[in-house]
């Protein structure tokens, strides 16, 4: 299936960079904060890359962090302590402009992707780069910056910001976009044309996971008794119940257990239907057409999913505490019984991108 109209922006000419400029990312990961924000940011470092002569990495040193993730990916990372998940901006600004002083950085931009850091801490950095870009999906604090992203979803999105940043602030909002790498835009431009039978689910709650709902997702496939179906299972490196959802994984049938992946697009291309979170995997379903039931876990999640939602884009199940393994097993037998739903959704996902 041909696609075609696509929006696909280009990040390096955004950015005015030169084969001399310089880009550091601050950004974090732990077994709380979750990989989605370095793996948004890694998606734009992998565009940028090519196009500048260096693009580094400040991240902090915390429990179930994947700065080591980083660094095989090929990017320097310079690490800061910190006592807590919770980023405190004075302590946290004085420690990245040692780090950019020590290292001898004199970035061109400074990419900033943290909900602890608000305008206070840019400008506090403001004399140590040359421009500053925030990603955020909040807009629940003001920021001091050149240029704002927020591949979100929401109603009134020009409003958003509109009292939150600079006047002369370039706004890049909504999911046009999107931060998706480049594997994603590969496998769209060819993505087959799904017979919206339910052969293939992909299981993916997140890099981290931290309430399991990975567990409770699988439980309720076992209870469908289906022989008919392959699932896929990923994890993150970060997700401190890995080897007990491998377990899970090893007493099912047809049932393939992947952590930290690299061919995500490939799984999601391949799924019929998803069951995960909101967050950065929203946009990478969505962007391949794929159908989802949606499980919110964080609070930064629930406008978007439920905005999402309402425009039939993806299956609301609510909270995650609220969500059964019963509701589960019933909203999966509801979708599996109702090919016109899947053909549906499947456009309105497409539809999000297309010019």
């Amino acid at each position: 299936m041909e696609m075609t109209n696509l929006n696909e922006t280009d990040w390096p000419g955004i950015l005015d960079l030169t084969e001399n400029s310089s880009v550091v990312f601050r950004v974090d990961s732990s077994a709380i904060i979750g990989t989605g924000h370095v793996m948004r940011c890694l998606t734009l470092a992998d565009e940028l890359r090519g196009s500048c002569k260096e693009i580094s990495f400040i991240h902090r040193e915390l429990p179930g962090s994947i700065h080591e993730y980083i660094e095989r990916r090929g990017f320097l990372v310079y690490r800061i302590t910190s006592a807590s998940d919770k980023a405190q901006w004075r302590d946290d600004a004085e420690k990245t402009k040692d780090r950019l002083i020590y290292n001898n950085l004199k970035p061109d931009w400074l990419i900033v992707d943290d909900y602890g850091l608000d305008n206070r801490w840019e400008s506090a950095l403001r004399p140590w780069v040359k421009r500053i870009m925030v990603i955020d999906d909040l807009a629940d604090r003001e920021h001091d910056c050149d240029i704002l992203l927020d591949q979100n979803y929401y109603r009134d999105l020009d409003l958003r910001y509109q009292y939150l940043v600079p006047e002369n602030c370039r706004k890049l909002l909504g999911p046009k976009y999107a931060l998706l790498r480049r594997e994603f835009k590969r496998l769209r431009r060819t993505l087959r044309a799904r017979d919206n039978s339910v052969k293939r689910i992909l299981v993916f709650y997140g890099g981290s996971d931290p309430t399991n709902e990975t567990a409770k997702a699988l439980q309720a496939i076992k209870l469908l008794n289906r022989s008919d179906m392959t699932i896929d299972v990923v994890v993150g490196a970060a997700n401190p119940n890995r080897v007990l959802v491998a377990a899970i994984c090893a007493t099912m049938i047809n049932t393939n257990f992947y952590c930290q992946v690299e061919n995500m697009a490939d799984l999601m291309a391949q799924a019929d239907l998803a069951l995960g979170a909101g967050g950065t995997a929203t946009w990478e379903r969505c962007y391949l057409g794929l159908p989802a039931l949606v499980t919110i876990v964080a609070a930064n999640q629930q406008e978007t999913v439920e905005v999402l939602a309402e425009d039939g884009i993806v299956w609301n199940l609510g909270w995650h505490e609220q969500v059964s393994v019963a509701q589960l097993v019933e909203a999966i037998k509801a979708r599996l019984n109702n090919p016109d739903q899947l053909r549906e959704m499947t456009r309105r996902c497409l539809a999000l991108f297309e010019g």
